[in-house]
């Protein structure tokens, strides 16, 4: 499986921080948040990734992330001239997918619990669609799942005003290689926009579509707005401080799956300042 994530559009809602860099630069707590989807599809088993960028922050990311070697991993980079929906993500990203299945991340969602990349791992060979829901408070911001007495979906919405539903649809989808021509045939809708949500309804047309609940002890937090970057990166510091171990730390996450080793994470680590994030790195080769 192969894996895309989405770090384009515009950042309005975080302006004027987002004014001259991507939100997906920014911090939550002590590292960039593209930090947090390039680790959730690393705890899926996911080596190869497309990040799909902005033309204007294009030599940013490169600049952060390179092309992963040092991680084991692969990264490569695409350019969206602007936003024209979540779908357009596999237009961009076909030749990137080929002939493997493939896992969207949106750039802007943190998703952090026990047991997320055992969750994830097992959906490396699915068939169809799988997709998550994630019980909130306002729906009607996000596309919205149905699901009948008997826990089968029924419906998905993108952004109702009158949601049928509490379960919100988070910033992460599997899909098998069908994916590739049934975004290919998407219509823009009243919006304008490639939805994902034409994706989904296809595959649930198709009885092809699968959606697991996400468990109370999983946190996703979509930071699009300045509250909901804060709030993520308290989270992300009250977790660290109390439990002693980094989320989203992407060297610790390669040794752990075993993709590099302690001596090419110490070339890494030593030309990298004395930080906490650096510092944790050097503890972690030392045990």
């Amino acid at each position: 499986m192969k894996g895309i994530i989405l770090a384009g559009g515009s950042g309005s809602r975080l302006a004027p921080m987002t004014s001259a860099i991507s939100k997906q630069l920014l911090p939550v707590y002590d590292k960039p948040l593209i930090y947090y989807p390039i680790s959730t599809l690393m705890l899926a088993g996911i080596r190869e990734q497309l990040i799909i960028t902005t033309p204007r922050d294009l030599d940013s990311f490169k600049a952060l992330l390179g092309d992963g070697s040092s991680l084991g991993m692969s990264f490569t980079y695409a350019s969206q001239e602007s936003p024209r929906g979540l779908a357009e993500a596999f237009i961009i990203g076909r030749d990137f997918v080929g002939n493997s299945n493939v896992a969207l991340a949106l750039g802007d969602n943190v998703f952090h619990g026990s047991g997320l990349g055992t969750q994830l791992t097992s959906l490396a060979n699915l068939s169809g669609a799988h997709i998550f829901a994630y019980k909130v408070s306002d729906p009607e911001n996000y596309g919205v799942v149905e699901f009948d007495q008997n826990g089968k979906v029924i419906s998905v919405e993108e952004k109702p005003l009158s949601p049928k539903s509490n379960f919100a649809i988070p910033g992460l989808y599997f899909y098998d290689n069908k994916v590739l021509d049934i975004a290919q045939a998407v219509e823009p809708s009243a919006r304008g926009e490639l939805e994902i949500t034409t994706i989904n309804n296809e595959y649930l047309s198709r009885g092809e579509l699968f959606v697991q609940i996400l468990t109370r002890g999983t946190a996703w937090l979509d930071t699009g707005t300045p509250e909901n970057l804060l709030a993520a990166s308290s989270y992300v510091k009250i977790i660290e401080d109390r439990q002693g171990y980094k989320i989203a730390c992407l060297e610790e996450i390669a040794l752990r799956q075993g993709w590099t080793t302690n001596t090419e994470i110490r070339q890494y680590v030593d030309r990298s300042p004395e930080n906490s994030y650096f510092n944790y790195i050097r503890k972690i080769l030392n045990e």
